[in-house]
């Protein structure tokens, strides 16, 4: 079973440049710290895909072993496992998550 999700999970991340796997989605956040990133990426203006973890037991605790990381949100950006919403914030704060962006190429999105 955990090598289905795990594939489940490894597809979603190789098909979306930016991949966020949180409890809701980013039309209706189901917790705060999901809310923040969401908040975010939308703010950053770049498009993003999301996974309801909350949608099944085995894909809430299988992003959790699959990056050996305790927690959601989880944010991936080119297949490359950025953090959860403190690193994400801090990120943001200190300009690197745009840094990082642009070095990935993310395109932003056009008004």
């Amino acid at each position: 079973m955990a090598e289905a999700v795990f594939q489940q999970i490894q597809q979603l991340i190789d098909s979306n440049p930016v991949m966020l796997f949180m409890k809701g989605d980013k039309l209706f956040p189901q917790c705060g710290f999901s809310a923040r990133v969401v908040q975010i990426l939308g703010h950053m203006g770049v498009d993003f895909e999301t996974a309801n973890v909350l949608a099944s037991a085995e894909m809430r605790q299988g992003i959790k072993d699959f990056s050996q990381w305790p927690t959601v949100p989880q944010l991936y950006v080119k297949g490359e496992f950025i953090g959860g919403c403190d690193i994400v914030t801090d990120m943001f704060q200190s300009g690197e998550l745009e840094s990082l962006f642009e070095e990935k190429n993310i395109a932003k999105k056009v008004a």
